[in-house]
């Protein structure tokens, strides 16, 4: 069997926006007068109380998603490295962050890796995303993020002796990946990767 690097999954989440909170703001005037004739007459005015409501803009609903996309799929490749670092497979909670395809193919790979003996190491990187499609008006919000994916640091070394694995030289290690998510009432999930097999 090909060693490979890492294998990358399909993904996708569901999303919720937040509404915002509106504050009020109220300001106590209170003012007083005293007589002009020495005897110390004071004529006491009741505190009056003015509120001044002010209302922010309710958030987008389509740039909330991005920003939860993007924080959901930085998180699942977070989860994803425990995933391959750790032989048990105990140490990651991938499925917190994907479901459907991308969570299938990630721990069936992990576990082809694992059975050879193999583990990976180090850090991937996660430049240039961008959010693509969004939609939030269906039953399941989903949006696209499409990124360069850096996996030179991410090494493949032998679980026993922390040896480096022979891989192919000229195999990508920076490429773009576009990656599809759903927001479901527990959290956004990673449903799709798709490697576009351009460098990056």
């Amino acid at each position: 069997m090909k060693r490979c690097a890492h294998q990358v999954p399909h993904a996708a989440v569901h999303f919720r926006w937040a509404t915002a909170s509106i504050t009020l703001c109220a300001a106590l005037a209170l003012t007083a007068c005293s007589s002009s004739d020495g005897k110390g007459e004071a004529a006491d005015e009741s505190p009056s109380l003015t509120q001044a409501p002010t209302s922010s803009a309710p958030a987008d609903p389509k740039e909330t998603a991005k920003r939860e996309a993007i924080a959901a799929y930085g998180a699942y490749w977070r989860e994803l490295e425990k995933l391959y670092a750790d032989p048990t497979g105990k140490s990651a909670h991938l499925d917190q962050y994907a479901a459907s395809a991308a969570l299938k193919n990630v721990e069936t790979d992990a576990k082809r890796a694992h059975d050879r003996g193999d583990i990976l190491t180090g850090r991937v990187a996660l430049t240039d995303q961008t959010v693509g499609k969004v939609d939030t008006s269906g039953t399941i919000p989903n949006a696209t993020v499409s990124s360069c994916l850096d996996v030179s640091k991410w090494e493949t070394v032998d679980a026993k002796t922390k040896k480096p694995v022979p891989l192919p030289e000229n195999r990508l290690t920076k490429y773009v990946i576009l990656s599809t998510l759903e927001k479901y009432p527990e959290g956004w999930r990673v449903i799709r990767d798709e490697p576009q097999g351009k460098p990056c």
